[in-house]
């Protein structure tokens, strides 16, 4: 398979040789290179993408694509980000997954099974199918953080749905119509509020934050040029990979040593 050159501006460069295949873009048939991803594909076609995709890298969950292969009588999705192009594949673009969004107030609710009963009853209409997990492009067992919220299991849930990326494929897929990652967000929220232990470090440091103990810094680099702000940016250390426990920075002064 080709490799491609990328220039300014992300624009795909073809080597020669290259195999072109054909797909179809909401209903209209491109040749595009083979070994794109979706999201390179849609471009080479003509599509500016100002919508629909954000990271580029399977994090934000932005770009869920829907799509058929040739004699493939199956409904699939996946992330134009990471998803390649087939010979004749047809698919379209969503903006988002349309689910029901609860509204409430984090500070008026309790941790428990009633909460989610209350606003997301469909959860309990799982059928243990896995389809979701099957669908979640950063193989997060889904269908296994839905089974620990029927069972009251705040934390196992907020633990287990930890990766998500909100894009919705859960959803598309299942056949009870739960929306699994809006309540997984709630699980999240619920544990960090009611269930997760204080960060006693953390509270020591907005403390210190309050106390104007750093506003000396932020001065600093509110005085400072466009041109210093450029350059100590450029010459920044940067942490070892892999990350070395031991490793410190050179530049100290700005190395915050707990009292």
């Amino acid at each position: 398979m080709a490799e491609f050159k990328y220039t300014v501006g992300d624009r795909t460069i073809v080597p020669p040789g290259t195999k072109m295949i054909p797909i179809f873009i909401m209903g209209k048939r491109y040749e595009v290179p083979e070994g794109l991803t979706i999201l390179k594909a849609l471009e080479y076609a003509g599509y500016r993408l100002t919508r629909g995709c954000g990271c580029r890298a399977g994090i934000c969950g932005a770009c869920v694509t829907v799509y058929r292969l040739a004699d493939d009588y199956r409904l699939r999705f996946g992330l134009a980000c990471q998803t390649t192009v087939e010979p004749n594949m047809y698919l379209t673009q969503i903006p988002f997954v349309p689910a029901n969004k609860a509204v409430y107030d984090i500070n008026e609710l309790s941790p428990d099974i009633g909460t989610i009963e209350k606003l997301y009853p469909e959860t309990f209409r799982c059928l243990a199918c896995n389809t979701c997990t099957k669908a979640c492009p950063m193989d997060i067992p889904v269908m296994d953080y839905i089974q620990a919220l029927i069972r009251g299991d705040i934390k196992a849930a907020a633990e287990i749905s930890h990766s998500c990326i909100m894009c919705g494929m859960c959803s598309l897929r299942c056949p009870a119509e739960i929306q699994h990652f809006h309540v997984a967000m709630l699980a999240r929220r619920l544990y960090a509020k009611y269930i997760q232990p204080k960060a006693k470090h953390l509270a020591k440091r907005v403390e210190q934050i309050k106390a104007g103990k750093f506003d000396w810094m932020m001065d600093e680099l509110m005085n400072l040029s466009d041109e210093e702000l450029k350059k100590r940016y450029k010459e920044r250390e940067w942490e070892p990979e892999p990350y070395d426990p031991n490793w410190r920075p050179k530049e100290t002064k700005y190395l915050i040593i707990e009292e």
